[in-house]
């Protein structure tokens, strides 16, 4: 059962709507993100990339900047080693693009997921030796390579890490021991004694901010690297980053520039997928855009994604677009049938009742398990661990919820694990077989866990009376995108809603439609995507009568606009 909680922070309103020339309901919202004083609401408002901070601020940043600089100089071979996941492509991408533009002799690899698996490992070390590369510069990965790192060192090779990722521990008595690689130059704001201002970077705008310092320490001109914004954002609603402070400014700017890009690639798969014309937001790319560039690291080779990223044809762009598109079809049918299996395991076993679900499935295709762990803690709100074989033991994902921290969990699991890393929301795993199950127990001991933690809790920013809903209100609500993590769609409620003509919709009959009648007797045109068939079931039960949360929009068709709610959550 869901919790519903209705947000009461308070603030004056007409104060700050007078102030900023918005609505006071648009004001309560604002307060709602913890966005408080004028300073912090105006940027929130208006904020540009002339707020984005200087990335020379970054520890370990001078030092990139000064070996690269050399390095570019004398002509030495350079090589980026990316991820192959849609943040370390867009990463690989960006140094690409901003090392080539200084005139670098530079090429890229990013590891298979199979052959290779995450990051950066001996076997790409010796390709880059063999291939006479002098400098390795790591992106979205390199910070949990230290014994990597250190192989490479003693081949004489200089090595820059870029990575956002949490920097590896281990606890002691004095408390935490933080384990830095032994590069050359460590660029991570989340590293100690790093005072960046803000922590939430993705890989890709860690990797633009070394080449916007580039450009500016060889006297080019940083605003040549502006494109490039457009693929920080799709990086940073791919790995699902904070909507707030620089991201929320990076992910707004980005998408300006996507809706005219000169990227040939980009500009293929905006139109294969069918997106073409439209208003693309955060949610298109990050359901729709994200997955055909991530299915090429999942089944395939991410190095096709990059491929489209870095074309110069449009025929090949066009080729490796519905190549991409394909992909994102077949990995969409797999992670359904293995979600089935995944969802059959919970319910047949005395995994059931878990607080942590560890979900083993010897045949999961391993690039899956992220997506299945993903699905199956939507359904059960647990934080999920999706394990399966590979070629060197037992790998595995996770996804989380919000007071979980997977990464901290996994670190007192460490004895058990050959490899570990990622964020407190996702982490990626490998162990031995033998120690799947301890793995399991040790997990679910250690975790603690409440009740009330483990229940869904649905956040209402307000009770809206459907008379209020004008296409101005909507209109003004566009101030508050982009909306993600850390700055979430607005949820409005309304009790005692009656639902009328309520009808099953779509190709798929997954849709319901039916016109909505307030308290007040207002009505209003409603869809609900979120169990169509059980949705329509319900309002026959209860009369029609309930209460619900929703979003309004504006729907166009050949000319007309209405006024439409679309209901994600009712009782």
């Amino acid at each position: 059962m869901e919790r519903w909680v209705l947000l009461r922070k308070g603030a004056d309103f007409e104060a700050i709507s007078k102030k900023f020339h918005i609505s006071p309901r648009l004001a309560s919202l604002i307060r709602n993100r913890d966005v408080i004083g004028d300073e912090a609401i105006n940027q929130y408002l208006n904020d540009t990339i002339a707020e984005l901070y200087d990335g020379m601020q970054m520890k370990g940043m001078p030092q990139a900047v000064e070996i690269l600089t050399e390095k570019i100089r004398d002509r030495e071979k350079i090589r980026v080693i990316g991820d192959y996941d849609c943040d370390g492509i867009n990463a690989t991408y960006i140094l690409l693009e901003g090392l080539e533009k200084l005139g670098a002799k530079v090429d890229s690899d990013i590891p298979d997921r199979i052959k290779d698996g995450y990051g950066l490992n001996q076997h790409l070390i010796d390709r880059a030796h063999e291939d006479g590369i002098d400098t390795i510069i790591t992106c979205d990965n390199g910070i949990a390579a230290a014994k990597e790192i250190e192989y490479g060192k003693a081949l004489g090779m200089t090595i820059i890490v870029t990575d956002h990722h949490e920097v590896p521990y281990k606890e002691n008595e004095a408390g935490r021991r933080y384990i830095l690689p032994p590069a050359d130059a460590v660029v991570d704001p989340r590293q100690e004694g790093c005072e960046y201002p803000f922590k939430g970077l993705c890989g890709a705008a860690v990797a633009y901010k070394l080449v916007e310092a580039l450009c500016e320490a060889n006297g080019q001109d940083v605003a040549d690297l502006d494109y490039l914004l457009e693929n920080v954002a799709i990086a940073t609603v791919a790995d699902v980053m904070d909507l707030t402070e620089e991201n929320r400014i990076l992910v707004k700017q980005g998408l300006e520039m996507l809706k005219r890009t000169s990227n040939l690639g980009l500009r293929a798969l905006i139109q294969c997928i069918g997106l073409e014309g439209k208003k693309i937001q955060a949610y298109h790319i990050g359901f729709i855009l994200a997955p055909c560039l991530n299915a090429s690291g999942k089944l395939d080779t991410a190095k096709r994604a990059l491929a489209l990223l870095r074309t110069k044809t449009e025929r090949e762009a066009d080729m490796l677009a519905g190549d991409l598109k394909a992909l994102n079809e077949s990995r969409r049918d797999m992670t359904d049938r293995v979600v089935d299996e995944a969802m059959a395991k919970v319910e047949q076993t005395d995994i059931r009742g878990d607080k942590v679900l560890v979900i083993y499935l010897p045949d999961c295709h391993e690039s899956l398990a992220g997506l299945v762990a993903g699905r199956v803690r939507e359904n059960y709100y647990r934080p999920v661990f999706v394990l399966t074989d590979s070629e060197d033991g037992v790998k595995g994902s996770g996804r989380s919820i919000e007071s979980y921290s997977m990464y901290e969990e996994l670190t007192g699991c460490g004895d058990l694990l050959t490899k570990f890393g990622g964020h407190p929301m996702a982490a990626g795993l490998s162990l031995d077989k033998e120690n799947v199950e301890k793995f399991k127990r040790r997990l679910n001991d250690q975790c603690t866990l409440s009740e009330e933690e483990l229940t869904e809790k649905v956040v209402i920013d307000m009770e809206l009376p459907f008379a209020a809903i004008t296409e101005h209100f909507i209109e003004e609500l566009e101030y508050m995108e982009p909306f993600g993590k850390g700055n979430t769609k607005p949820v409005f409620a309304a009790r005692g809603v009656v639902m009328q003509h309520v009808k099953i919709i779509g190709k798929n009959k997954n849709v319901a439609k039916a016109t909505a009648i307030d308290a007040a007797g207002n009505r209003m045109e409603a869809i609900c995507f979120h169990d169509a068939q059980e949705f329509a079931e319900r309002c026959e039960r209860d009369n029609g009568k309930m209460s619900i949360t929703f979003y309004p929009g504006i729907k166009e068709f050949r000319g007309d606009r209405q006024i439409q709610i679309v209901i994600t959550h009712y009782r």
